[in-house]
């Protein structure tokens, strides 16, 4: 208790309340991340106090100011790139600053525990989370706020994520390679147990059984990293079989990259003997020759999406569309042609 004469402070109000400094200073920063009844305790004790105790801020909005942790534990290469500086952007124009974790060496770093306990932080983005999925459910079950853009594994139902139309977008794709008369398609596929490497495989083989075609387990390739080397490792197994596939259809255009290098390196014309196709729309596809077919993802639209909605939760707005899936569209470009066998 603070002594008569003098201001009473955040310090004092926690002992008054048997609660963590971090958590007082959330309510008298006015954000969102705390329990109505915690709040209410909170500004009793403050009461009782009277005069001597530190006030709560008013006239504010939650969002004013505020400073938002974005997790990307991966390279801020184009695709993450882009996502990363849509949600840096979206911040500021909220009036609020990012702190940003970034990097492959953070995937080993637990930071979503301490969240919660840091005062200065409002809320999180967390985009691609390597976490499994109940520690989300702790982290929601702190009353943290936070929102998932593209996440590994379904996030529980009261989860608020954003993603794009996997799904969707993958079978728009093989419709399209199987309209030229492809039968006999590889996948070059993602990791096993990723969210959108199920969905786009979903996608895919659901086009081909449209068509009459039975999924195949010899021609599809699985990879542990979605990138241009393990694409071309994947495709040359495709294109070493017997009887080779007339198309590769690829989970990422970096892999669909490395498919095209594997199909230069034994000499197959594309599309004349080979069509390729990829999934995101990266600047990459564009600078192969020929140019990549292939799913825009709008990946900048995922992340003013998800500060958006993090900026509702914040002040305390209803969300009635927890799971937002953003529409994606098929660019049909040089690498993609007519069976030639």
């Amino acid at each position: 208790m603070a002594r008569p004469g003098t201001r009473a402070t955040v310090r004092d109000v926690a002992a008054e309340t048997g609660l963590s400094i971090a958590t007082v200073s959330r309510v008298l920063n006015g954000q969102a991340n705390v329990a109505p009844h915690t709040r209410e305790l909170v500004l009793r004790a403050i009461g009782r106090l009277g005069d001597q105790a530190p006030r709560p801020r008013a006239g504010q909005e939650a969002t004013a100011g505020s400073t938002i942790y974005v997790r990307c534990p991966y390279l801020l290469t184009d695709y993450f790139g882009l996502i990363v500086s849509s949600v840096g952007e979206t911040i500021e124009l909220h009036g609020g600053q990012m702190v940003l974790s970034a990097g492959e060496s953070a995937q080993h770093t637990p930071v979503l525990s301490g969240l919660p306990d840091r005062p200065d932080i409002a809320g999180a983005i967390l985009i691609l989370p390597p976490e499994p999925g109940d520690e989300l459910v702790r982290l929601r079950d702190r009353q943290f706020p936070f929102v998932v853009i593209d996440p590994r594994t379904p996030p529980p139902k009261d989860i608020v994520a954003v993603s794009a139309a996997h799904f969707a977008g993958a079978r728009k794709l093989m419709a399209h390679v199987v309209e030229l008369g492809h039968r006999r398609v590889g996948i070059v596929g993602g990791p096993v147990k990723w969210l959108p490497s199920e969905a786009r495989l979903a996608g895919y083989t659901a086009s081909l059984a449209d068509a009459g075609v039975l999924p195949s387990a010899e021609l599809l390739r699985s990879v542990r990293e979605p990138n241009s080397e393990n694409g071309y490792r994947a495709a040359c197994e495709l294109l070493d079989l017997p009887e080779r596939p007339t198309a590769l259809v690829a989970f990422n255009d970096k892999m669909a990259v490395g498919a095209l290098w594997a199909a230069a390196e034994r000499g197959l014309n594309v599309p004349g003997d080979l069509s390729v196709a990829g999934f995101d729309d990266l600047d990459l596809g564009r600078a192969t020759r020929p140019t990549l077919t292939t799913v825009r993802q709008p990946l900048q639209e995922m992340g003013r999406m998800a500060v958006t909605l993090l900026m509702r939760l914040l002040n305390r707005h209803t969300l009635e569309a927890l799971h937002v899936s953003l529409g994606t569209d098929v660019i049909v470009r040089g690498s993609t042609g007519p069976v030639s066998r």
